[in-house]
């Protein structure tokens, strides 16, 4: 039996700060900036509720998935495996097919093509892909280059957003986000008759991170060393460690029920909560709905919002008619910007999803073992990247078309693993450390919700 160690310290919630910008910022250029405010440019603010019950959801999605990295020290699929013995396949499958086609990164070269005057955006793309793999490639760790490149793009794009709707918004605006929050819209009450239940269900899936991104949560806090995640290694970059013999184990540590060591895991879910609630619940609820109001205020009743993602282009030239044809370009580049990280955050998660999976499978029963992750890592996101070049090269680069039917098997994927995480929480955290009854009636409803929506949707679709 492994050696029980002590469970940490916590640390303060100003040290905590970075993996919840990270699964913020994986949503960023999916639902934030094309999805919601593509709704709210053809239907208006009365959808606004939904935006933010989705997040909520996945609020309480995480904080679960947190949990478990927290107790254990590693991530859910260390777990899930011990469970569900063909796990790894599933998610390797779910997350290779839920993301393999590069929306964000089609979005983002279309708006910058667009700023740049070229109509012609697949070049862009492929260059952009790129710059991806060599930005992960050359980083120390690649979890220290995500956290930084997420938190200065957050922190200076919301703000800038938040600007351009004081200035462009007016009182009524505002009221109609107010209604939109009770689900009062024009002409309807909580949904539109004549919308499209897939882009509202893949929406609704992308309020936040989305699909399996949500549990790359328990990666990234076991690699930022929250909990027993202090004792876990970190993935280096191709060119600081993987190309040597760098091993890491993948099973975690435990802890002995003890007063102290109870005392340090209140205190650290306490304050987890605290800063999951305020980077991710808040910024990201309050980002997706200045964006959505954004675009309601700019390119509302407009022909041509439904196609494409033209709506942001649109919106781009109605900042510049009211603001100048400055700003108008200042916002083409933040929001390019916006989408290029998010696409460079859903490669590096996706790449963990499955590279740890694999090495779970490489492992087998041998659970104490270890694996050189960092070379598997960089072959799925090589592999990913070079996908998304040929799929840009043969013309597949469609932005919306491409969001969308990912979203709505994410959203199917989302639905698996709500379901898979807190039944393994459930039957193998300590009674002690597991979620109180309110949470667990919480994800049940969640988990309940996601499973009637997607197959409703399907439904409507398919049969």
């Amino acid at each position: 039996m492994a050696k029980e160690k002590k469970f940490p310290k916590p640390i303060s919630i100003w040290q905590m700060l970075g993996p919840s910008f990270v699964i913020l910022a994986l949503g960023l250029g999916s639902g934030e900036v094309i999805l919601w405010p593509y709704l709210s440019a053809n239907y208006g603010m009365g959808i606004a509720w939904a935006a933010v019950l989705g997040i909520t959801f996945q609020f309480f999605v995480n904080m679960e998935i947190e949990r478990y990295a927290l107790v254990k020290g590693e991530s859910v699929f260390a777990g899930l495996v011990k469970i569900f013995k063909w796990a790894p396949w599933w998610f390797i499958l779910s997350t290779f097919v839920g993301f393999a086609m590069p929306g964000m990164m089609a979005a983002a070269a279309k708006v910058f093509g667009s700023y740049l005057g070229w109509e012609e955006f697949k070049w862009i793309a492929i260059v952009g892909m790129l710059l991806i793999g060599l930005v992960l490639s050359f980083g120390k760790t690649i979890y220290s280059v995500i956290e930084q490149i997420t938190q200065v793009v957050i922190v200076v794009a919301v703000p800038m957003l938040l600007v351009f709707v004081i200035v462009l918004a007016s009182a009524a605006d505002w009221g109609e986000l107010l209604r939109g929050l009770t689900g009062q819209g024009i002409d309807y009450q909580w949904i539109p008759e004549n919308m499209d239940l897939m882009i509202f269900l893949g929406a609704f899936a992308y309020a936040g991170a989305g699909g399996n991104l949500n549990l790359t949560q328990s990666i990234y806090i076991r690699e930022k060393g929250y909990g027993m995640g202090k004792y876990a290694q970190k993935i280096g970059g191709l060119f600081q460690g993987a190309l040597k013999e760098q091993k890491l184990k993948l099973s975690g540590e435990s802890f002995k029920i003890n007063k102290e060591n109870m005392a340090n895991f209140r205190e650290w879910w306490k304050r987890v909560n605290i800063e999951h609630a305020l980077v991710f619940w808040f910024i990201g609820a309050a980002g997706i709905l200045l964006l959505m109001l954004l675009a309601f205020v700019t390119v509302y009743g407009q022909g041509g919002n439904d196609s494409s993602i033209n709506f942001v282009i649109s919106e781009a030239g109605a900042i510049k008619q009211i603001l100048g044809t400055v700003w108008g370009g200042v916002f083409m580049v933040v929001v390019a910007i916006m989408l290029w990280q998010t696409q460079m955050g859903v490669l590096d998660s996706t790449s963990r999803i499955m590279s740890e999976n694999y090495a779970l499978v490489k492992l087998g029963k041998d659970e104490k073992g270890s694996v050189n992750i960092s070379r598997i890592y960089f072959a799925f996101l090589w592999a990913q990247i070079i996908v998304g070049i040929i799929m840009f090269a043969l013309d597949f680069k469609e932005p919306k078309t491409l969001l969308v039917v990912g979203a709505v098997i994410n959203a199917v994927a989302m639905f698996v693993h709500v379901g898979m995480v807190n039944w393994m929480n459930w039957k193998v955290l300590p009674k002690e450390v597991q979620a109180g009854i309110l949470r667990k009636v919480i994800i049940v409803v969640i988990f309940v919700f996601y499973g009637i929506f997607a197959a409703v949707t399907l439904g409507s679709k398919f049969l």
